[in-house]
């Protein structure tokens, strides 16, 4: 980090005026980021929101291509963000946004997953989310509006992801859902709320259900009709899509390859790990007797909460002694039980002030009361430090160098999770998975990825199986991952339908460590004997979140 800000430039000014812009279009990601001045409304999902925001990218595209770099910050800004414009672009002119419908990361769930973040400490606090619950009726007709001219063009989403979404609304809306809990337990801080406003929350709440039951209904009645059978993509689409996740260009039918190396590679060393937890057994026999260890057990998510926010302390008051410089501010990561039953672990990041700090999150699917220690804990290290909260909220905390989109809002899934991955990797070097209990659940979820680089490319190019008994299909990939994985399953039919329905991003973090660790040996070659491995740790963290192929050009030219 540098002693003192760096000036400004045109191109940092561009990209602070980028993330304006999006924050002004796009209120949920301004909530994200911590602009809590849009916190009462929603983007305009309709197809004419949609034109405004190609409008404002080309613009943003326009003037950065005619912007000469300063110095090598610039260069990275320049590069990264012209790739990401163009990108949205090509996505756009593909008609993604028309077919923009899955399980875990699309309107139908953001719209809702917004007030998981948004403050509620004060009467002020809780009269802005007043305010969003009123805007949702609108945001969802405004999704549906784009969802129908899909209809009209033909480009829909798969069948199968229209109806495992009709499901989740199913308990968002419920007497016992988000919004019901949502409405019932709102308070602030210092105690109740006016009885005026929390009657305005009960009915925004109520009419947040309507508005989700109507789009149920839409997706059922209307969309599931005309959807597609095929949950393929194919290989043009795909391209583009794994180009989103990545930020670097890969050959899939290598990738496809090594993927299936590389799981040949995870599934030996699981092999030899198993015969140190016990003489002679396989990777289940190994499993089985690990799952009959009550010491290695959490029962109910307030132990899981607690031993997520212990375990992640721990590692962040550590490695902070020894092998990373962190800053006062990163140390504070909070782990949290999600307030939906969805299946996914995933992160937040703080806000730009920190006042909201980063997150650890744990959607638990219902009926799941029942935790693994030895599975989970790469999972902590892998959400928290030295992963993502280390890695984005490094680029957060510097200021001095880098500009707002580089901080908030710049990177790739293969960026962050690539990093993630070769984190839990480096705990293991670090000496802190050193029962082979751990190292199995370590491997259990690198295994778990390598499956997903052949599953998720093989889906969707239609590739033949590795098997060769035909061509991959839904059926044979939920099989694959329960030969694959050691998880309930409702996690598995989770983990398929989210690869089935939002291609590219399941391999990014396999792909993405991948890169990471070839950039390590490539810079490690370069510098021979002056190598040190911390110092590329900050170098590398310190360009915050980037494309890969950004990455490359700004680690090894």
């Amino acid at each position: 980090m540098t002693a003192s800000p760096r000036p400004g430039t045109p191109i940092d000014a561009i990209a602070d005026a980028w993330v304006d812009t999006l924050a002004e279009l796009d209120p949920s990601l301004a909530t994200y980021i911590g602009k809590s001045e849009h916190n009462d409304r929603y983007a305009d999902f309709s197809p004419e929101g949609q034109e405004r925001v190609v409008e404002a990218t080309r613009a943003t595209l326009s003037a950065l291509e005619t912007a000469a770099p300063v110095d090598p910050v610039d260069e990275v800004t320049k590069e990264d963000l012209t790739r990401e414009l163009r990108l949205s672009l090509e996505l756009h002119d593909a008609q993604s946004h028309l077919r923009d419908l899955n399980v875990i990361a699309s309107p139908a769930q953001d719209i809702r997953s917004v007030f998981d973040l948004m403050p509620t400490s004060t009467v002020d606090d809780w009269s802005v989310v007043a305010k969003r619950l009123r805007a949702l009726p609108g945001a969802v007709d405004g999704y549906v509006a784009t969802l129908r001219e899909g209809i009209a063009r033909g480009v829909v989403p798969a069948r199968r992801q229209v109806s495992e979404v009709v499901t989740q609304i199913g308990r968002y809306t419920s007497d016992t859902g988000f919004f019901a809990g949502f409405a019932a337990e709102a308070a602030p801080d210092e105690g109740q709320l006016p009885a005026s406003l929390a009657r305005e929350i009960s009915e925004g709440a109520g009419a947040a259900r309507v508005a989700y039951d109507e789009l149920a209904q839409f997706l059922a009645n209307e969309l599931a009709p005309e959807a597609s059978e095929q949950d393929a993509v194919g290989r043009d689409l795909y391209a583009l899509h794994s180009r989103r996740f990545l930020g670097a260009t890969i050959d899939l039918d290598e990738t496809y390859e090594w993927g299936v190396e590389e799981l040949a590679r995870m599934v030996a060393e699981q092999e030899s790990i198993a015969h140190e937890i016990k003489a002679g057994a396989s990777v289940e026999e190994a499993v089985a007797f690990l799952e009959q260890d009550a010491s290695r057990k959490l029962q109910g998510t307030e132990a899981l909460q607690r031993w997520m926010q212990e375990t992640s302390d721990r590692a962040v008051e550590e490695l902070g002694r020894t092998h990373f410089d962190i800053p006062e501010p990163i140390r504070r990561l909070e782990c949290m039980i999600a307030p939906t039953n969805e299946g996914g672990i995933y992160y937040t990041g703080p806000t730009d002030d920190f006042s909201r700090p980063g997150r650890m999150w744990w959607s638990v699917p219902e009926g799941v009361d029942e935790f693994d220690t030895w599975r989970e804990l790469t999972t902590v290290y892998h959400e928290g430090v030295p992963g993502h909260h280390l890695q984005i909220a490094q680029a957060v905390y510097n200021r001095a160098e880098l500009n707002s989109w580089r901080r908030l809002l710049a990177g790739t899934s293969g960026h962050a999770e690539g990093w993630a991955l070769y984190a839990e990797r480096l705990m293991q070097q670090l000496g802190y998975l050193d029962d082979p209990a751990d190292r199995l659940g370590m491997l259990d979820g690198q295994r778990m990825r390598a499956a997903r680089v052949v599953l998720d490319i093989g889906v969707h190019l239609s590739k033949t199986r590795p098997d060769e008994s035909g061509p991959w299909d839904a059926a044979y990939a939920l099989e694959f991952m329960r030969h694959n994985v050691n998880m309930p399953d409702e996690f598995i039919r989770f983990e398929v339908n989210r690869y089935l329905g939002w291609p590219g991003q399941a391999p990014s973090y396999k792909v993405g460590q991948r890169i990471w660790e070839q950039l390590r040996d490539e810079v490690a070659e370069t510098e021979g004997d002056a190598f040190s491995i911390k110092a590329f740790h900050q170098c590398a963290l310190g360009i915050g979140g980037v494309g890969l192929d950004t990455l490359r050009t700004a680690l090894v030219g």
